[in-house]
């Protein structure tokens, strides 16, 4: 009796806090507003990755100081998510996104702009890179590198025919499932999946015989799920989020090869990123036809301080084009001289956010 009278006094603290959260929420909300005022007369970004960071930052630290059960991640998960539907407060905007509804490219998106954002999904790379200069979506979901198979070429051709700036990224840990109505693996007889995910998956399928079965490759591994959730003895490797989708029971998680098979996205729109302070920038170069000429760059970024973190060679159109992150944003002064200096060879895709972790 006494357990239970305390369990009530406990639940009645809870709904006092539920209220005061309520209530202080729906006050930020119409601070908000009032921000989305001003932005629209000005023409501001909604969007400002920086600003977002730097917030997250402070409450973190002001957690640590006080001792607080939260850690950085669930304290993200939270304000992510608070920062999504203020937003959509501000003013509602389309996000594009590599479709289906339920990919990789998805996921990645709502771990920034939630799940209350207005969504379209985008069957072609160079489809988001066109409806983002037509104006028809402001944010653009691609992606850019796997840990396991490199550098995107369809992401670095967009790049290299459009002008879309880069205001963040986002790093992803895949995970693939092997879904199926069937109860037994041995009742399986083709599973499908992208081709990307099947080279992912060699091992389990070696391991458990299922390089025996048909594979079928298809365009995504939503459409992997839905195939499978309406044909016997078949089975699909998707994302846990697609065979939720379709109701597909999956009977092995984690199924990947590597552990930290991770995916890196970028966000895309029309506006560029004043300097958080813990920046990374992203350019491509073409380089003249001339003797030592990767070296003499290379030197100059040396020369300057700044930490290149990736260099990738690609072939567009018959040129070799680099793609090029370093630490730093386009507007610090040694990162400037530089620039200024190649600006006939660079062009700059945006300085943006570093995340916290990389592939």
């Amino acid at each position: 009796m006494a357990n239970e009278e305390a369990l009530i006094e406990i639940r009645k603290g809870l709904d006092s806090i539920d209220n005061k959260l309520l209530d202080l929420l729906d006050e930020r909300m119409k601070l908000v507003h009032k921000v989305g005022k001003i932005k629209a007369q000005s023409g501001g970004a909604i969007y400002r990755p920086e600003r977002e960071k730097s917030i997250i930052d402070r409450l973190d630290n002001i957690n640590q100081k006080n001792g607080g059960l939260l850690n950085r991640s669930a304290i993200e998960a939270l304000f992510l998510e608070i920062f999504a539907i203020s937003r959509n407060l501000e003013l509602p905007e389309n996000i594009g996104y590599l479709g289906p509804k339920g990919s990789f490219t998805h996921q990645a998106a709502e771990s920034r702009f939630g799940a209350m954002s207005s969504y379209v999904s985008i069957s072609s790379i160079k489809g988001i890179f066109k409806e983002l200069e037509s104006k028809k979506i402001k944010f653009g979901v691609v992606p850019i590198e796997n840990s396991s198979n490199g550098i995107v070429n369809d992401t670095i051709n967009g790049f290299t025919n459009f002008n879309s700036k880069i205001v963040a990224e986002v790093i992803l840990n895949i995970h693939h499932t092997l879904a199926t109505t069937c109860d037994k693996i041995e009742d399986i007889k083709k599973i499908y999946s992208k081709d990307i995910a099947f080279d992912q998956c060699r091992k389990f399928l070696n391991n458990f015989g299922l390089d025996e079965v048909e594979l079928i490759p298809v365009e995504s591994t939503t459409k992997a799920a839905k195939l499978a959730a309406n044909e016997p003895n078949s089975a699909a490797i998707c994302a846990h989020v697609a065979a939720k989708l379709y109701n597909l029971p999956i009977l092995f998680e984690n199924i990947e090869d590597k552990d930290n098979n991770k995916t890196r996205f970028f966000i895309l729109s029309d506006f560029e990123n004043s300097s958080s302070g813990n920046d990374k920038t992203s350019i491509l170069v073409k380089f003249p036809d001339e003797q030592g000429v990767l070296v003499k760059f290379l030197n100059d970024f040396n020369n300057a301080n700044i930490n290149l973190t990736k260099i990738k060679s690609h072939i567009v159109e018959g040129d070799s084009i680099f793609f090029i992150d370093f630490d730093g944003h386009k507007d610090d002064e040694n990162v400037k001289r530089v620039l200024e200096k190649h600006q006939s060879s660079i062009k700059v895709l945006g300085s943006y956010v570093k995340e916290i972790k990389d592939i």
